[in-house]
């Protein structure tokens, strides 16, 4: 149902010098709502045209290296699918070991983005062989290994596959930690003495390295509050990350053969893609196109998914309320984490109110038009956690439906 590959198998490139349909913002949404009048809100879609731009347009900017898929960004197994089958796209970065398992009864480069004391999924994991050999776990602690080996000591299992995370955040003179708490290996000696005792260790195979660089990845420089700082703090970090990163790829390199060696993230494809330590990078938040994205200078993201809800009520002449409308995402609990009115333009969300779980009032000159039953447009900030709250998205071609696509959630999946 899903092709995103064009022209017989050949990949091409998306075209940046010509004005795109979404750009045109009066004829992209009224078109989708069109499409979707025979559905009851909540609607979500995922239009086509814009996933297969953005796909293309990830795979240029990834600069040659392979793109594994972080499967949290996106949540609906037939957009996964269909990227794969995109030259360009390599592996999957599942977000819990339950999930890793039920990928792996189709796919067979799986790589666990986080540590995991799930010890029924372990239990899964340790007895059975094929999934062993699919599945790559996440490590930063020897206590973590030791955990495995109570569940199933190493000589009644196979050989565990396992990756080191190693911290990529920088540790700035005067400013202190820039970036996420995640792992507890910052330098390369740390990496490295790790790196020996899980390599020596009985029962466990070291294949590869992580280091995720959120502090570039994960935050826009194009946002219109604080950019100079932003882009000043983000060209230092790149600068200590590259060099820092490239010491403990050789340190553990030289310890053992690595299958892999991964960083990055959707906001950083151009630089992570330049890095030659690394052998791959891992997004997935660009193929769907949270409204986050649109504070990158670098890139332009097409808006490839969306939802709507319903007017329901007017509590004033210039106030419009939808049903539902209150999928915030992870994160600082600010603005930014809302979801974003985009059709009718010019609507807003109440200072004191915001989005809410059963409704939301907008302000705006636009709500002025809108009566009960019209249907109102959001984008949602990040990619994958609409998923947790919708059956399917459906799938927009042009003007019309022309398939569905269930979540995880639709196919009685809820993994985190």
């Amino acid at each position: 149902m899903l092709e995103l590959i064009a022209d017989q198998g050949r990949v091409a490139a998306p075209t940046r010098h010509r004005a795109q349909p979404w750009q045109d913002p009066a004829r992209w949404w009224p078109r989708l709502t069109e499409a979707t009048a025979h559905l009851p809100a909540p609607v979500a879609v995922i239009d086509l045209e814009a996933l297969r731009y953005n796909a293309m347009d990830m795979v240029v900017r990834a600069g040659g290296l392979p793109i594994r898929i972080a499967t949290k960004s996106v949540r609906v197994r037939e957009v996964i699918d269909a990227a794969l089958r995109v030259p360009g796209y390599r592996g999957l970065l599942a977000f819990t070991l339950a999930e890793a398992l039920w990928l792996a009864e189709d796919h067979d480069d799986i790589v666990l983005a986080y540590p995991t004391a799930d010890r029924a999924s372990l239990q899964r994991l340790l007895g059975d062989e094929q999934a062993c050999a699919r599945i790559t776990l996440m490590v930063d602690d020897e206590s973590q290994l030791d955990f495995i080996d109570a569940i199933t000591a190493p000589g009644k299992r196979p050989r565990v596959r396992i990756a080191i995370d190693a911290d990529a955040s920088w540790r700035a003179p005067g400013l202190g930690h820039i970036g996420v708490f995640r792992s507890p290996l910052h330098a390369p000696e740390e990496v490295a003495r790790f790196a020996r005792r899980a390599a020596e260790r009985g029962g466990f195979r070291l294949v590869g390295l992580q280091m995720y660089e959120a502090q570039i990845a994960g935050q826009g420089d194009d946002t219109g509050s604080g950019d100079t700082l932003i882009r000043t703090v983000q060209a230092q970090s790149r600068l200590e990350l590259r060099e820092r990163r490239a010491r403990i790829a050789e340190a553990v390199r030289a310890l053992v053969p690595l299958d892999f060696v991964t960083g990055g993230g959707t906001g950083s494809l151009e630089y992570t893609g330049s890095d030659p330590a690394l052998t791959e990078i891992t997004a997935g938040s660009g193929l769907l196109a949270g409204h986050l994205f649109d504070g990158y200078r670098s890139f332009d993201l097409a808006p490839a998914s969306a939802f709507a809800f319903d007017v329901v009520r007017r509590p004033a002449a210039d106030i419009a309320t939808i049903l539902g409308g209150g999928w915030i995402a992870s994160g600082p609990p600010v603005s930014s984490r809302q979801p974003r009115p985009v059709w009718p333009q010019g609507l807003q969300t109440a200072p004191r109110e915001a989005a809410g779980e059963v409704q939301t009032p907008l302000r705006g000159e636009a709500a002025r038009t809108l009566r009960i039953g019209d249907r109102v447009w959001l984008r949602h900030a990040k990619s994958g956690e609409p998923a947790e709250r919708i059956l399917s998205y459906h799938l927009v071609d042009g003007d019309r439906v022309v398939g569905e696509l269930p979540t995880y959630r639709g196919e009685g999946k809820a993994f985190l």
